[in-house]
């Protein structure tokens, strides 16, 4: 027991050593949003895959695999993406599984459509400050 007088040093507390962590991204806040270790989410892999009779990896590459998609390293396949939607409950662009093909064609034709408005717009000023020589239509 302290005497009255004394005061307990303030210290820093350490981080817990089993505290849910993941790479921020898409596939690791689902993981840790249902309060799953890296390990769980891999059991629920297998007998989700064990379930439906699909082969898939073994154990411990499984553990290497999901470490390297949640820190975006690699891309699951189409069988692990169908496996994690199933597992987390969630879409696939939820987790992040959109194409990169289909992620970069909306962005690509907007970019386009705002660069032909903006040379549309400077022609427009170019035109009514210079005016436009007989016979050239736009």
């Amino acid at each position: 027991m302290m005497p009255e007088n004394t005061v307990a040093p303030e210290v820093m507390a350490p981080e817990q050593p089993h505290a849910l962590r993941s790479a921020d991204s898409p596939l690791g806040r689902a993981r840790v949003a249902r309060g799953w270790s890296q390990e769980k989410a891999v059991r629920a892999l297998i007998l989700m895959a064990d379930a439906w009779n699909w082969q898939i990896a073994a154990e411990s590459s499984l553990k290497v695999y999901l470490s390297r998609w949640e820190h975006g390293l690699t891309r699951p396949g189409e069988t692990y993406r169908t496996l994690l939607c199933a597992i987390y409950r969630t879409t696939p662009e939820e987790l992040g599984f959109s194409s990169p093909r289909e992620s970069r064609e909306p962005a690509t034709a907007k970019s386009l459509r705002e660069r032909i408005a903006e040379l549309e717009s400077l022609v427009q000023r170019l035109t009514g400050h210079v005016g436009m020589p007989k016979g050239v239509a736009l």
